[in-house]
């Protein structure tokens, strides 16, 4: 049987997903040595153009106007970008990510800001990708024409769990973007967070959802929650290592040849947790001492822990949002 699927059971998601985790890490890290290189590790950093004042009320995020955090409203200027994609060019950097809060990327007025990023960032010679909330038909095919490396838009969670989450928009409408972005023609990054209070069919129906699309995401981020003060989901306990590992390695069996990437929540763990789940699949971190409103594993500690595992850095620069 190829590797490649697109019509899992959730039956078959879930007897893998629970096979024993040696088992279950073993045969995933032989899937990603089939079609990886093992040595090598997407770095990513993240940069949000359009910070906070976000109308939804997804219970994990700080950007939630709805909440009461430490987050600020913030908005950088086309000029800022371009600066900030020039000097991440000098740095060896070759694609640049742009990210607008909010629920709506069709309102005429945020897609034709981010269009003009867009286009002036791929003047410098780098490719770029976005993410900016919903997307419908007619904004994917503009997005397409503009030459876009691709564009991010997560699940979250599972269907079933969707409207414990948020109540301002649906999962319907997450997949329908989704639908929209593959019928353009443009690559799709797609993931989920662990620990909003989800159980283990919820994370396997989560999978199951991303690895039965029409074509697999480019990029499955996966991230523990970071709860933060002011949020509904602040004093939620974070989930244990293995539980991660899990999910990654599952993630990587269903979806071969997609980038895994260990995202937010990677300060929760130890540096033995983290190579663990590089083990089991994941070949993407995020790197830079932030993680757009979060702290993030210090960049000094990620060149050591590399470093100690003979693995090599594979530079992108993401301006982007992992909880959009």
């Amino acid at each position: 049987m190829t590797d490649i699927r697109n019509n899992w059971t959730h039956e078959e998601v879930k007897e893998i997903y629970n096979l024993p985790l040696l088992d279950l890490v073993n045969r995933a890290s032989n899937i990603h040595r089939k079609y990886h290189d093992s040595s090598k590790m997407n770095m990513n950093t993240l940069i949000s153009v359009r910070t906070g004042a976000c109308s939804q009320d997804c219970k994990y995020c700080a950007q939630s106007a709805r909440y009461n955090t430490h987050v600020k409203p913030e908005k950088l200027s086309l000029e800022q970008v371009i600066a900030d994609a020039k000097v991440a060019k000098a740095n060896g950097v070759k694609r640049v990510c742009l990210s607008s809060a909010g629920r709506d990327g069709n309102r005429d007025d945020r897609f034709n800001e981010m269009a003009e990023m867009i286009t002036e960032v791929k003047k410098l010679g780098l490719e770029v990708c976005c993410t900016m909330g919903m997307i419908n038909k007619e904004k994917a095919k503009k997005l397409a024409d503009l030459g876009i490396t691709a564009v991010n838009h997560n699940l979250d969670t599972s269907e079933r769990h969707y409207p414990s989450i948020t109540t301002t928009r649906t999962y319907a409408e997450r997949l329908e973007t989704l639908a929209n972005l593959q019928e353009a023609g443009i690559s799709y990054c797609s993931g989920g967070i662990l620990g909003m209070g989800e159980d283990d069919e919820d994370r396997i129906e989560m999978l199951r959802t991303l690895a039965n699309q029409d074509q697999h995401p480019y990029n499955v981020p996966l991230n523990s929650l970071v709860p933060v003060e002011g949020t509904p989901f602040y004093g939620k306990e974070v989930i244990d290592i293995f539980e991660m590992v899990r999910a990654v390695a599952t993630a990587r069996i269903l979806m071969p040849k997609t980038v895994v990437a260990f995202a937010a929540g990677r300060t929760h763990y130890s540096r033995e947790g983290q190579a663990l789940c590089f083990l089991a699949g994941a070949n993407s971190i995020f790197f830079g001492d932030k993680l757009l409103t979060v702290g993030n594993v210090k960049v000094n500690k990620d060149q050591a822990l590399l470093e100690s595992l003979g693995m090599q850095s594979t530079k992108y620069h993401e301006l982007t949002t992992l909880e959009n």
